[in-house]
């Protein structure tokens, strides 16, 4: 994979995890500023946005990557990374849509059930991409 694609997920990948995961910890972790408050922390709604802002070029960056790495080398049937990387691919599918949807949908109950799913494959995703990099980085 060219230096420019890797450089683009890895930064946009390191930062929609890390927003997601300090706007989780405000959400669910910390108490409201005041009793009267819908927000847990002043910076909440600002790390919201970000997340917001900056996800939408990882998933540029999983494209580009695909079109760069991924379908070539699963042409080429390389055995390198293989499991992790296709195990990547099964998770960031639902990681996005859930994302999408927990912006459109309003149901309480959906609202939750998308939330906890957002969750649990962005943290995949994340452990994923890193145990990714850390299998090939060995084997170089």
């Amino acid at each position: 994979m060219s230096p420019f694609p890797r450089m683009v997920l890895l930064g946009s990948t390191i930062l929609t995890g890390l927003t997601g995961l300090i706007y989780w910890w405000m959400d669910a972790f910390l108490e409201p500023t005041n009793e009267w408050s819908i927000i847990n922390h002043p910076w909440q709604p600002w790390i919201l946005k970000a997340h917001i802002l900056v996800a939408p070029v990882m998933v540029f960056a999983v494209g580009l990557v695909f079109a760069d790495h991924i379908w070539r080398h699963v042409r080429a049937r390389r055995p390198d990374g293989r499991r992790t990387g296709l195990t990547m691919l099964w998770i960031v599918a639902p990681m996005i849509m859930t994302g999408y949807l927990i912006q459109a949908v309003t149901a309480p109950g959906w609202l939750t059930a998308l939330a906890w799913a957002h969750i649990g494959t962005g943290v995949l995703f994340l452990g994923g991409l890193s145990i990714h990099y850390w299998i090939l980085g060995r084997r170089r």
